[in-house]
């Protein structure tokens, strides 16, 4: 069988059940030629594309907060455009209604007398990738209807709970600088993102290539379509399945409970962020050829996946910095003893 293989989904570009069952062999060559595709466009930042690959196969969610420029939009579009998947692109703004985001019920017209009849009208997040471009700037209001969105994988709309397409996988993307016209997102919302990364600007060698080849122009566009909807799915199973030992469960239970008991944090890692992590770590191992994880799994990926869903000491209050929280859960990694 391909590594991609191509059958037909459902409804809104839902898989259909039966997916294949991958080996880690046959998922580590996939996913090799699937990140070899969209690193045509992202140059000079393979870590930063592994990861993303990783958050969607642990069934999680991405945030990208990193300063204009510098790929954020690119990355999630050759994603899009490397899965064979609906995508839609939402722009984020102050105007934004929740109904924009998850669709609205619209009266039909009946015959006289007859009772209004209303019929479900899906909004963009009925996709299977979905970009949320500049995500900060919408209200708090149409930011809980996506952290529901992403939370549950439904909607509620009139009290009617529609589910969302699987996979389901959101993209979103802020700028960490600007402060006028925005929303700063919540801890509950921030949580919900599996790793939130910074892309970084390129080394002097990737940006010549990419001012001579203008790849979001000329390459984006000629992206192939490596993996589908099926393949996903089975992917993303199979990862749930890599095995994790007992004694790698307790290595990480030590990194988060060190979290909760640092000096410098007034707010550790959840639980929520612990399964996060673990996920995110079975992903890792299946992209690497393996069935079973070991502790670089969860040093590679903690401060991606646990340095937002900490809150830093300071006087008065919390301090939202996302530089020395990333500082305070890396030393914290080389710190927690590794299980022999």
């Amino acid at each position: 069988m391909s590594e991609a293989g191509t059958t037909e989904g459902t409804a809104h570009g839902t898989a259909e059940s039966g997916a294949k069952a991958w080996t880690a062999r046959e998922a580590e060559s996939a996913t090799r030629r699937w990140i070899g595709e969209i690193e045509r466009v992202v140059h000079g930042k393979p870590e930063v594309v592994r990861r993303a690959v990783v958050c969607l196969l642990a069934r999680g969610h991405l945030l990208i907060e990193d300063v204009p420029g510098v790929g954020k939009t690119t990355l999630a579009q050759a994603l899009a455009r490397t899965l064979d998947a609906e995508f839609r692109r939402i722009q984020f703004t102050s105007d934004l209604l929740p109904g924009d985001l998850t669709g609205l019920s619209i009266p039909e017209s009946g015959t006289q007398g007859a009772p209004t009849r209303f019929r479900f009208q899906p909004g963009p997040l009925f996709a299977n990738l979905v970009l949320a471009d500049e995500v900060n700037r919408a209200s708090p209001r149409t930011q809980s209807a996506l952290l529901e969105a992403m939370a549950e994988r439904t909607v509620s709309v009139d009290g009617v709970s529609h589910p969302l397409p699987e996979p389901f996988f959101v993209v979103a993307t802020q700028n960490p600088l600007e402060h006028h016209g925005t929303h700063p997102l919540p801890e509950s919302q921030l949580d919900r993102f599996l790793m939130r990364l910074s892309i970084g600007y390129p080394s002097r060698e990737h940006e010549a290539r990419v001012l001579a080849e203008d790849p979001g122009l000329h390459a984006l566009p000629r992206l192939e379509r490596v993996i589908d909807l099926e393949a996903i799915v089975g992917l993303q199973q199979a990862a749930l399945a890599v095995k994790v030992e007992e004694s790698l469960l307790a290595y990480l239970i030590d990194l988060v409970e060190a979290t909760r008991l640092h000096e410098g944090l007034a707010l550790g890692a959840s639980t929520r962020g612990a399964l996060a992590l673990r996920r995110a770590a079975q992903a890792h191992a299946l992209i690497d050829g393996r069935d079973y994880c070991i502790p670089e799994d969860l040093r590679e990926l903690a401060v991606d996946v646990l340095a937002h869903r900490v809150a830093v000491h300071a006087r008065g209050g919390l301090r939202p910095d996302a530089e020395e929280a990333r500082w305070i859960v890396s030393e914290i990694v080389d710190r927690v003893a590794i299980p022999l």
